[in-house]
């Protein structure tokens, strides 16, 4: 196989039986506005100044014309009143920046229910995304687990959604890709040192693995408001009675022969998967993130809303 060959074959594809989120209800996304900016602590444009005076709704002051002064600050009334030619001081509006990141590593294409968990973390994205541009904001993302990694600078408007749907529609990772065990916390340390002011930081992901994105999410959580949206598939919850089981990690390659038709093992493998679960929350907690769980079985846009209200 030939250099070229073999990146195509690596490179990331949207998985076998991705369905995509399904339609993403206007009315809801409106609901959805106001609770994201309860979560991003109310800063919205306009809503929190910034620091001095610049281009905005509110009024700062009214003072005297001086050359040099923009003459589209001009304030005709004042002007009428005083006879003197006097200009508007308006206060700058701050806009939130959403440093969005989502983990799309191989785990990511597996589902057995409604939807892939990918296909539900495409939802997610998209809703933060409109939800982030939506009052003049900006919006960062970064997609972590795939190769290559796709990385998209702060911008507003429809250009970021473009390319945030663009970034997602080239799939999830490959199997046993090198990077995918610790790409969340490498990417969240990432986002630490290049987020300056306060935003609203929402990390999707499955959160497989190991709790080493846990301290950079606790460093993010000292800065801004954390949206920790977490993806379940209702059968890792427990193992079928199938009998034997040929099993692959799809990040690690490690194989696992299990013959399910064992009551005991079943019951360990719950009993480990609740453990799991229950640490991630702790670990989200302790970071001071709010934590969504959505599911591929039924509707995860109105959980969604439900548990951002």
């Amino acid at each position: 196989m030939s250099p070229t060959a073999a990146a195509r074959e690596r490179r990331p594809k949207r998985p076998a039986g991705s369905r995509g989120p399904g339609p993403i209800a206007a009315e809801v996304l409106r609901a959805l506005d106001l609770a994201v900016a309860r979560r991003a602590g109310s800063v919205l444009p306009g809503e929190r100044p910034a620091a001095g005076v610049g281009e905005g709704t509110e009024l700062s002051q009214l003072r005297p014309y001086q050359p040099g002064d923009d003459v589209r600050r001009l304030d005709p009334a004042a002007t009428a009143r005083t006879g003197v030619p006097h200009v508007r001081l308006q206060v700058p509006e701050r806009q939130l920046t959403v440093w969005l990141v989502v983990d799309l590593s191989a785990s990511m294409a597996f589902g057995t229910a409604d939807r892939l968990k990918s296909d539900v973390a495409e939802g997610a994205a998209l809703v933060v995304g409109r939800l982030a541009t939506r009052r003049a904001g900006r919006l960062a993302v970064e997609v972590c687990g795939t190769d290559p990694h796709r990385r998209l600078p702060p911008r507003g408007g429809r250009r970021a959604l473009v390319d945030l749907r663009r970034a997602l529609d080239a799939g999830v990772g490959p199997d046993g890709h090198a990077g995918a065990a610790d790409a969340l916390a490498r990417t969240l340390g990432r986002v630490a040192g290049a987020s300056g002011r306060s935003g609203l930081v929402v990390a999707i992901s499955d959160f497989h693995g190991d709790l080493g994105w846990a301290r950079p999410l606790a460093v993010l959580g000292a800065r801004h408001s954390v949206l920790a949206i977490e993806i379940r598939d209702p059968r890792e919850g427990e193992l079928p009675s199938v009998g034997h089981l040929s099993l692959v990690d799809p990040e690690t390659g490690r194989h696992v022969r299990a013959d399910t038709s064992d009551r005991g093992l079943r019951e360990r493998y719950a009993s480990a998967e609740c453990g799991r679960r229950d640490a991630v929350a702790r670990a989200l907690r302790r970071a001071g993130a709010h934590h969504s769980i959505l599911s591929t079985a039924g509707p995860w846009l109105r959980e969604l809303g439900r548990t951002l209200r």
